[in-house]
């Protein structure tokens, strides 16, 4: 078993600076090699490394924004991670793929299954939360053993209760695989994921050769 790269930043503002420098690396990358950039984003702190990624790149055509997990409440709700990042991602001439949060958790879950089963993505940049879970994957849930591209969830132990969400295959398929970890409160469970794969920390079960896990002093020291 690999261990994951470990980035040690002095604060939450690194860590969002060395997020924004990893993605627009990945998006770089790939549009030079394979024509084309495909990214799942996810909500919660990563905002500033939104904002900050903006200015690295000098255009974002051919780069396709997708996301690792969805709210499933209007695009313009205050809890869709569609609205947290268009408020904060500078991306001209990115396309932009929300979850259908219109149709019913379920069938949103499906659509969003069937338009990105054929992608791969260069990156998937997710954050985790202080019980472990990551995208919209919580610890006892039967979504963490899921297979296939995109399930739904409900009864979310985090409001609101009904989300969509990348399967662990779906998110491990990427070519590269990000996890920002900020704060003391998350301290215990980072240390569990830098421990090895286990079923009650989702986060751990990210694909720990192509893991980076950016995290600052107070998440590593506690």
């Amino acid at each position: 078993m690999s261990d994951p790269v470990v980035t040690r930043c002095a604060d939450p503002e690194a860590v969002a600076a060395r997020v924004a420098e990893v993605m627009a690396a990945a998006i770089d990358g790939a549009r030079t090699i394979r024509g084309a950039a495909h990214v799942a984003l996810s909500g919660g702190s990563l905002s500033h490394a939104y904002q900050l990624v903006g200015p690295l790149l000098p255009d974002w055509r051919d780069v396709h924004l997708w996301y690792g997990d969805e709210r499933c409440v209007p695009l313009d709700d205050e809890e869709s991670n569609h609205r947290l990042a268009t408020e904060h991602f500078d991306a001209p001439d990115a396309t932009w793929h929300p979850v259908a949060t219109h149709l019913s958790c379920d069938e949103a879950a499906a659509a969003y299954a069937q338009e990105i089963a054929d992608v791969t993505l260069d990156v998937a940049v997710n954050g985790m939360g202080p019980d472990g879970h990551t995208a919209s994957l919580f610890p006892g849930f039967p979504q963490v053993h899921a297979d296939g591209v995109c399930v739904a969830v409900h009864g979310s132990p985090k409001p609101p209760p009904d989300r969509v969400t990348l399967t662990l295959p779906k998110l491990n398929a990427s070519h590269r695989i990000l996890l920002a970890v900020t704060g003391s409160a998350k301290a215990p469970m980072l240390a569990r994921v830098l421990v090895g794969p286990d079923p009650e920390v989702p986060a751990s079960l990210l694909d720990r050769e192509r893991l980076e896990i950016v995290a600052d002093a107070a998440a590593l020291d506690g």
